[in-house]
Parts: C-alpha cells; sequence; structure tokens
C-alpha cells in the first residue's frame, strides 16, 4: 500500500523531505529552551542582571529560529501535503479511463467518487500529520526524556513509567476503531449512491411527487453513517481524558517529590531551576504522546481509505491492449462465432447465447428486440467495451481482442442510447468526434443529422452553451447532436446508432437514414430501433429475443415469416400489412 502511494509524490519530494528536517530544528531548540530556562531561574539571586539579559537575549534568540522553523515546515508540509493529493485524485482519475464497463460495474460510480473525494481527503491529512507531527513527536519524546535523564534520573522515572501506560490504552482506542471505520466508508459509498440517483433523476422525482420517499431514503443512509462516526467518535473521547489524567499525576508526582528533595538537600540534589525544567520536559513528553495518539486516530481512518485508494490503483482492467496490438481496421465486416457472454461469472443467465451473425462491409443491419433482449450487450461487443465469454467477434476479419484497444475504437463511432452530452460549447461537444474540425465540418455534420436547423434558432448558434448532461436541449436534439458527433469521426469503418433516434419524428428520422447512405455508403451501418419504419431500408434485419437471434432477413422477408418482426410491424401501422 504505502509503495503505491508514494508514487504519487513525485515532484514533491524535495517538500516532503525538507518539511521533517524543519521539523527537526524546531524540536531541537524546543527541548534546549528549558535548559536555558532553568539556568535563567538559577542565575535570579538578585546579585546582578547581567546573567539575566545574556540567557534572556539566548531564549528570544531561540525562540524566534524555533518559531521560523516552524513556519517553515508547515509551509512546506501544505505544499507537499496538497500536492501528493492532487498527483493521487490525477493518478485514480487516469486509472479510472483504462477501466472497462465491467471494471465501472464492479466499483460502482457512486464508490468510485468517494475514493477520489473523502478518501484522498483522507489520506492527504494523515500523510500531512506524518511528515509534520510523526517526524515531531517522537523527536520530542526522545529528546525530552533524554534531557531529563541527565537532570535527574529518579524524577524521570515518573515519566517513563506513565508512557507505557498511556501508549496502551492509545493503542487500545486505535485497535477498537479502525473497524468502525472501515464500515463507515462501506455506508458512505450506499450515502453518495443515493445522492447520485436522485440527482439524475431529479425529473421523475418531481413529476411523481416523490420527494419525501427520497429524503427518507437520505435521511435513513446519513442515519447510518452518523451512527456509526458517533459510535467511533465516543471512543475516541477517551483519549483527552486519559492522556490529561496521566499528565496532571505525573506533573503532581514531580513538584511534590521535587520540592521535598529541594527542602531535604538545600536544593544541591535538585534546583528550583531544574525543577521547572522537569515540569517543561514532562509536559513535552505526555504532550508528545497526546499529539501521537492524534496520529494513530487520523491514520487509523486514513488506512482504510488508503486500501480503497490503492485497490484502484492497483486494479488490472479486464480489457487490455495486446503487446504488438494490430493498429489498422481494415473494413467495417463484422463476424459473430459462436458467440456467448455474461456481465459478471456470477451470472446465472447469459445476456447472449449462441449468436452467429455475419455482416459485410458496408451493410446496413437493424436490430429490434424488446427490452431486456440484450440488444446493447450485443453491439457493446464489437468495440470490445466488453470482451465476450465465448466465442469470437471479428472486425475487418480479425478477432477484436487482437486489436489495439484505441485503434479499434476509434474505427468504430457510437451513439449510445443514453446520449450524454458534457458541460460546455455545441462546437466543444461536436469535437469529441474530432479534436480539429473546422467550422464548416461542424456544419456539414451537423446538416446530415438534421441538427443545424435548431441550432442556428439558438441565439449564440454553435456556441450556445450546454448544460452538464445537455439537460438545456431536448431529447431529440440531443440524440441529432449525438450522432453529427459520431458522423464527424473521420469516416469510421462501423456506425452503431443504438436506438438514437428514438426522440425524432419519423420524417426527421428518414433523413438522418437517407443522409447516412448518401454520406458513408462505405461505413457499415448498426441501427437498433423499436419502429419498424428505422429498418425498412436495412439489407438485414436481426430480431433478438432473450439474448438469441430468433429471426433474420430482410423487411419483406420477416414480414412474410409471420413472427416477432410482422406482430410488431402490424401493430405500428394499425394492423395494415404491405401490399
Amino acid at each position: 500500500m504505502i509503495k503505491t502511494l508514494m508514487k504519487s509524490i513525485r515532484e514533491f519530494k524535495r517538500a516532503s523531505i525538507l518539511t521533517p528536517l524543519y521539523i527537526t530544528l524546531e524540536i531541537i531548540l524546543e527541548c534546549l529552551l528549558p535548559l536555558v530556562m532553568a539556568n535563567l531561574i538559577d542565575k535570579m539571586t538578585g546579585s546582578s542582571l547581567i546573567p539575566i539579559i545574556r540567557y534572556g537575549f539566548i531564549l528570544i534568540i531561540m525562540a524566534m529560529l524555533s518559531l521560523f522553523f516552524g513556519y517553515m515546515s508547515g509551509r512546506i508540509g501544505a505544499t507537499a501535503s496538497c500536492g501528493f493529493a492532487k498527483n493521487l485524485r490525477q493518478d485514480i482519475f487516469y486509472k479510472i479511463q483504462d477501466f472497462s464497463f465491467a471494471d465501472i460495474d464492479k466499483f460502482s460510480t457512486s464508490s468510485l467518487v468517494t475514493r477520489m473525494t473523502t478518501d484522498v481527503t483522507n489520506v492527504q491529512n494523515a500523510y500531512q500529520m506524518i511528515i509534520r507531527i510523526a517526524v515531531r513527536t517522537p523527536l520530542m519524546l526522545i529528546f525530552s526524556v533524554i534531557i531529563s535523564l541527565t537532570i535527574s534520573v529518579k524524577m524521570s522515572l515518573i515519566f517513563l513509567i506513565m508512557i507505557p501506560i498511556v501508549a496502551a490504552a492509545l493503542f487500545s482506542i486505535v485497535f477498537i476503531v479502525s473497524p468502525i471505520f472501515k464500515r463507515i466508508f462501506e455506508k458512505y459509498d450506499a450515502m453518495n449512491n443515493s445522492v447520485q440517483e436522485n440527482i439524475q433523476g431529479i425529473r421523475v422525482v418531481k413529476s411523481f411527487v416523490r420527494e419525501d420517499y427520497e429524503q427518507g431514503q437520505f435521511h435513513k443512509s446519513a442515519d447510518d453513517v452518523c451512527k456509526e462516526f458517533t459510535k467511533a467518535e465516543k471512543i475516541i473521547a477517551l483519549n483527552n481524558p486519559i492522556l490529561m489524567f496521566c499528565i496532571s499525576l505525573a506533573i503532581f508526582l514531580v513538584c511534590f517529590i521535587g520540592a521535598k528533595t529541594i527542602i531535604n538537600s538545600g536544593a544541591t540534589e535538585l534546583t528550583t531551576g531544574q525543577l521547572s525544567s522537569l515540569i517543561n520536559y514532562g509536559v513535552q513528553i505526555l504532550s508528545s504522546l497526546m499529539m501521537l495518539s492524534m496520529v494513530f486516530v487520523i491514520c487509523s481512518m486514513a488506512t482504510e481509505s488508503a486500501n480503497r485508494i490503492c485497490e484502484v490503483l492497483n486494479h488490472e482492467s479486464t480489457l487490455t491492449s495486446p503487446d504488438n496490438g494490430v493498429t489498422k481496421v481494415k473494413n467495417g465486416s463484422i463476424q459473430f462465432e459462436n458467440v456467448s457472454f455474461r456481465y459478471s461469472k456470477k451470472s446465472k443467465k447469459p445476456a447472449l447465447m449462441n449468436i452467429n451473425l455475419e455482416i459485410k462491409s458496408g451493410q446496413t443491419i437493424g436490430i429490434l428486440g424488446g427490452t431486456g433482449s440484450s440488444k446493447t450487450s450485443l453491439i457493446q461487443l464489437i468495440s470490445r467495451l466488453y470482451d465476450v465469454t465465448e466465442g469470437k467477434v471479428s472486425v475487418g476479419g480479425i478477432d477484436v481482442r487482437n486489436y489495439d484497444l484505441e485503434s479499434l475504437r476509434d474505427e468504430v463511432a457510437v451513439v449510445l442510447q443514453k446520449n450524454i452530452l458534457f458541460s460546455g460549447t455545441i462546437k466543444e461537444n461536436l469535437r469529441w468526434g474530432k479534436k480539429d474540425a473546422s467550422d464548416e465540418e461542424l456544419v456539414r455534420v451537423c446538416k446530415l443529422a438534421q441538427a443545424d436547423e435548431f441550432i442556428e434558432q439558438f441565439p449564440d448558434k454553435y456556441d450556445t452553451y450546454i448544460e452538464q448532461g445537455g439537460t438545456n436541449v431536448s431529447g431529440g436534439q440531443k440524440q441529432r447532436l449525438c450522432i453529427a458527433r459520431a458522423l464527424l469521426k473521420k469516416k469510421p469503418k462501423i456506425l452503431i446508432l443504438d436506438d438514437s433516434t428514438s426522440a425524432v419524428d419519423t420524417k426527421t428520422d428518414a433523413m438522418i437514414r437517407k443522409a447516412l447512405r448518401e454520406e458513408i455508403p462505405d461505413t457499415t451501418k448498426i441501427i437498433i430501433a423499436q419502429r419498424t419504419s428505422s429498418l425498412e431500408d436495412a439489407d438485414q434485419i436481426i430480431v433478438l429475443d432473450g439474448g438469441r437471434i430468433i429471426e433474420q432477413g430482410t423487411h419483406e422477408e420477416l414480414l412474410a415469416y409471420n413472427g416477432i418482426y410482422q406482430e410488431v410491424y402490424q401493430s405500428q401501422t394499425n394492423g395494415k400489412k404491405e401490399d
């Protein structure tokens, strides 16, 4: 875990080394201050002010230097910890970009968000404490014990007896709260998932007036987190009372025994200044234990967060490019050979079973099927968003598993069922298809996708700002923008439209299909649709049901077959058959 996290320090190594160095210099000065103070007290005989002025001047210089080193350690430590957190978030985000859909499903979106926010913040806080407090406290403890032993071994034994008692209490607290923090982060994921679902579906929530239900669900999740945190905090709350009791007891014993020693020995065995310095060292020793306990508490919380972060960073994606993978896709031909697919090894039933399908380059293929018939699952195997469980999928005559992933996906343009637009202008969204596309190219593809007409009606036209998720455009407008974005992708070998014209009228749908035939005749086009009118012109149509191909043929052949396709067609045309 530590080895994985250290990779994210990178350019902040220097700051991470300088911070404990400044801390060490600060501690040395702080530990020497009581000794100088003891000499100052012992020189207060009333005979001369010179020694007092001299020691007072030394104390001021040492205090100023200690302040400077403390300031520098805090400033550089903040740079190191914040920079480390920045790199950590960046590394997690970059890692997630390489995840397959199966990897995202495994972790869940809400859990990944929690790991990049809450967990990274916990690790950041722990890292800052490690390079500062975790260095400061042991040094303070060691130096204070050594110097107090040089003053009086008998008096120092009081502190040495207290140390294991306090340490045992602190370690017990940490041992008890660690499992609680593990449960807390699991509940954090559940709470974030509740928030995410609510925000994404806020229109549905308001339409069905389910605000009270959603508030109840969130209250339950937040209450679970609160209860666990309260339980942990109650245990941690024992920390300060135990420490304060031990500090007070130690100081009382030092004062009582020290005063008795001074009186009995006539200040020959122990002076007043030495007693004062012993009290200071006692406070430093036990305060160090208090700070050390804080480090342990923060680190115990951060350990679980670090494990969750490393789980992401060390995760090997289920989909990776092969060494020396094929970088050129010959054509848009597609072949499914005895393909079966499961989303998870634990799935009892496969999503796709015994799929055999051959698509020639440049053909238009229509796919029809009810909800849950695995239409989307089928097309996701083409660009290798998932890997087949059995069989083989080939593109351009080569198994998709032998392609370089980037090269394969660069030749497959997909307009998914859930159309996603990102916050930014229309131009910026369209250029996801081609980074350096000119304004003329943007207008051309938008005309092909029948999007130019409504874009020109916006006051800012192509510079119109799209809100996150495309919430300020209609469903049909969003679909047409996504089609235009896909068409901009330097004439892909394969174009997949996953029910991506469902929100447009039949006339616009027909115009889009006509534009596709004329603009990219050599591109293989796969159209998933619920309307048979969207599939009539396809070279072949397949009907899926329960993850199997149950009908296959042209529009006319399927109408004559008297199967599901004919039934759907007649229901959509009011029972009228073609002549």
